[in-house]
């Protein structure tokens, strides 16, 4: 997913005022307007200054927005954005407009996908409080044990001199174990204050799973790449595999190449029924940088001499 530069698709400067930004939407929407525009791609270019304007004209997400960019400006080495460059952005769930419009992935990873439905339950509670929503990042530890954590929001609100500020609150959130990624956590009342006595919104919490260094989810399956010897590849071999819920005892079958996955039923997230864990198997080959070890690679060699790895490919 790319960086959406929303003040570049205007074509203004970051310090721009809501006029700039108004004139340059106006002029960009009647170039692209798909009913007459001649102009290439015009529903697309349409639908990202739609989307721009309908982020740099409100102070309180253009502020999310501005501070969400500089976060994402903290690359790793590989060039990755921090993992959570996106989360812990509260929004009020029924300011947005333009529903009929598709909007991009980075504007759902940002503001999420509650718009149409917070939108709709904003019309039929008008005296309770509006329903509040973020994204929060969750460790796979938390997600596969469960955890009561305190967790820190950051709301763009207008202080008392019209400035915007991010207005920062804890909450204390339960996550419970076999929670995936997508999914959403309500905390009742905890959304923007009712009018006239009535019950305060809730907050919408959507979960974020971090990287972690050994799984990989899918669905509420873990998989984790497990390193062999080519002995025990070979030959067959008992090893140990960590897992979130502890260490098992893996058999490898004699004769496992590379690639092949050996599965550990109901040992990934918690859930009804539990995911699966996945040792995904590969093979490390010990270096030649002793006298014993290239001899030992010799002995190999010399002892299948019809081995061919490359017969698949019709060459020697």
């Amino acid at each position: 997913m790319d960086f959406k530069d929303y003040y570049a698709l205007l074509g203004v400067a970051r310090e721009a005022d809501a006029d700039e930004i108004k004139r340059a939407y106006r002029k960009l929407a009647r170039k692209y307007h798909p009913d007459v525009s001649q102009e290439p791609e015009a529903e697309a270019r349409f639908k990202e200054v739609a989307e721009a304007y309908e982020v740099l004209k409100d102070p309180e997400k253009r502020a999310a927005y501005d501070s969400a960019g500089r976060r994402w400006q903290q690359r790793g080495p590989a060039g990755e954005p921090p993992p959570d460059w996106n989360t812990g952005y509260e929004f009020q769930g029924a300011d947005f407009t333009a529903d009929d419009l598709d909007r991009s992935d980075f504007f759902e990873a940002l503001f999420g996908r509650h718009a149409r439905a917070a939108r709709q339950a904003h019309r039929e509670r008008a005296a309770r409080g509006e329903d509040h929503h973020a994204r929060i990042a969750v460790s796979l530890e938390d997600a596969f044990h469960g955890a009561t954590r305190t967790l820190g929001l950051r709301m763009p609100v207008l202080d008392a001199d019209g400035q915007v500020r991010l207005q920062e609150r804890q909450v204390e959130v339960r996550i419970p174990a076999g929670i995936r990624a997508g999914q959403h956590l309500r905390l009742a009342g905890q959304g923007g204050p009712g009018h006239a006595g009535a019950p305060a919104g809730d907050l919408f919490l959507e979960v974020e799973l971090l990287p972690h260094p050994l799984y990989r989810v899918d669905g509420r399956d873990l998989i984790l790449e497990l390193p062999l010897a080519p002995w025990e590849a070979a030959l067959g071999a008992q090893v140990q595999a960590p897992t979130p819920g502890g260490t098992f005892e893996v058999g490898v079958p004699r004769g496992s190449q590379a690639g092949r996955k050996l599965r550990l039923r109901g040992k990934g997230l918690p859930g009804d029924p539990p995911g699966d864990f996945y040792a995904v198997l590969s093979i490390v080959l010990p270096a030649p940088d002793t006298p014993e070890a290239e001899a030992a690679y010799r002995a190999l060699a010399a002892g299948a001499p019809d081995f061919n790895p490359r017969a698949n490919l019709g060459v020697s």
